[in-house]
């Protein structure tokens, strides 16, 4: 039983080292024009999903995040400042879509970039 138990905690300690190492990252702030996102960073450590930098172009409007919590999953949240919808996806499976857990709509009238952030926490994370 002290066996299990320790396991038990050594694997809720080696997850939380992961997660803590992922941070959620702006990537479309709902600029008026179009054009570059800020760069993801990839990491060759094998720490992170991403292993190559890239800049994504943004369209008008939008807010993206992404978030790159584990070495096999990558999560994104997106909602337009003209929308009232937010939207999800991950690497777990499926395509983006509006979220599907609790209430897809933004939380004023128009969407924030905290709506995007909510998205991207709600998006399947294994």
């Amino acid at each position: 039983m002290k066996n299990i138990i320790l396991g038990s905690v050594f694997a809720v300690v080696a997850i939380t080292s992961i997660s803590a190492n992922a941070a959620v990252q702006d990537v479309c702030t709902g600029a008026a024009l179009a054009g570059d996102g800020a760069t993801v960073t990839g990491a060759t450590s094998g720490g992170t999903f991403v292993r190559t930098d890239f800049t994504p172009k943004c369209s008008a409007n939008v807010f993206l995040v992404g978030d790159d919590p584990t070495p096999t999953v990558y999560r994104v949240g997106a909602a337009s400042q003209k929308g009232k919808t937010r939207f999800n996806g991950s690497t777990v499976g499926g395509a983006v879509a509006p979220v599907s857990t609790g209430d897809p709509k933004c939380a004023a009238a128009t969407c924030v970039q905290g709506d995007a952030r909510t998205a991207a926490a709600a998006a399947p994370s294994s």
